[in-house]
């Protein structure tokens, strides 16, 4: 089987579709998430911690000098893509979750009727 018609396949299956409205959905979901981190976790973590912006948290490796940019360690950015990152598994897992046992709700209701 030819690789143009293997791929013929696979597109007219659905597969391809399915995967674009997937990654279309994880964009605005990103977005959602991001927000929910910057705009409303973040700033009373900070808080809590002393009025600290969690994205102003570096280490400057070297200072800037003329035009040259202070070389920095943005640690406080990476803490923030923790936190998303951490948001965003537990939702899909939740949505694991919730499919599974839909799932095996569905597949025990046919075997109580035999």
């Amino acid at each position: 089987m030819s690789i143009v018609k293997e791929f013929q396949e696979f597109a007219v299956k659905g597969n391809m579709v399915d995967m674009a409205v997937g990654i279309i959905i994880g964009g605005a979901f990103g977005k959602i998430v991001t927000s929910l981190v910057n705009d409303v976790i973040m700033p009373p973590l900070g808080m809590l911690l002393g009025q600290v912006d969690f994205k102003d948290l570096a280490i400057t490796l070297k200072a800037a000098e003329g035009e040259a940019a202070a070389v920095t360690l943005n640690y406080g950015m990476f803490i923030q893509n923790v936190v998303d990152f951490l948001i965003v598994a537990f939702a899909v897992f939740m949505m694991v979750k919730a499919i599974n046992t839909l799932r095996r709700s569905h597949e025990a209701a046919p075997a109580k009727a035999e």
